[in-house]
């Protein structure tokens, strides 16, 4: 048996219920092309090639991928030994001929550049159907003015309809994480709820890298008060209080040096 490997951010789902929880969430078809991140010991895999007719799997670890191999061998399991943080998802959607939903208990340590990453595949995306430390599920699901609410929140705003559907205890993991997890349905949109700047993300990183400090100050290498104001949004006002719309108002009047 392969144990749990800290630089991979490994804790491995064991309880039948979380489970099936997150199977009767996902609802697989068996005409829906699924991809799971990191199936680890096959805790997800197994029930869900036991409602699909077929399931791509991504496997970092490849003592892993080489045992749930060995295990599966007769199902049908296309097992890629890969980082998922370079993996393209794109081209697989591409050779499954149609959109992809991506299934996984995400490695927390990587979290937030792994959900960038499958942003830049929206097209080729439905849903996500994820888990992750609570605190960061919390982060995705966060209003305007709550403190949750961040620069993740609002990058994946324009593209994502986020839910959180429900709480995973620390002792449904072997070994037993320090933290709760929390499991999310992200559902990608295939355009825009509002126009999107190409320097929205710089907008957003460059307002919440100075989190306490007003927009006035915070983005003052970017826009004056003066145009900030004619967005239609208070200079004065602290990032965490602006909808994700009145950020691609700002970016939008940004000018290009």
């Amino acid at each position: 048996m392969v144990f749990a490997r800290k630089r991979f951010g490994q804790n491995f789902l064991h309880d039948p219920r979380v489970i099936a929880q997150i199977i009767e969430a996902i609802n697989p078809q068996s005409d829906q092309a699924l991809v799971e991140i990191g199936p680890g010991r096959g805790a997800l895999t197994e029930p869900l090639l036991e409602r699909c007719s077929a399931l791509d799997a991504i496997e970092i670890d490849r003592d892993l991928a080489g045992e749930l191999q060995q295990r599966l061998a007769d199902r049908c399991l296309t097992l890629h030994t890969a980082d998922a943080l370079k993996f393209d998802f794109a081209a697989l959607a591409a050779s499954r001929n149609r959109r992809l939903r991506v299934i996984g208990n995400l490695p927390y340590n990587v979290s937030t550049p792994l959900l960038f990453h499958l942003l830049e595949a929206r097209a080729s995306i439905i849903d996500l159907h994820i888990m992750l430390q609570r605190e960061v599920i919390e982060r995705i699901c966060a209003v305007p003015a709550s403190s949750d609410y961040g620069r993740l929140t609002v990058m994946l705003a324009p593209w994502v309809t986020a839910e959180h559907l429900f709480d995973v205890s620390p002792g449904a993991f072997r070994p037993v994480p320090q933290v709760w997890s929390a499991v999310a349905r992200l559902s990608m949109r295939q355009t825009p709820v509002f126009a999107v700047d190409a320097r929205y993300a710089h907008v957003v990183s460059a307002a919440f890298s100075h989190r306490r400090k007003t927009l006035r100050n915070a983005l003052r290498s970017l826009l004056d008060a003066e145009k900030i104001a004619a967005c239609g949004v208070d200079p004065g006002a602290r990032p965490e209080t602006l909808a994700p719309a009145q950020f691609a108002a700002l970016a939008a009047a940004v000018e290009d040096n």
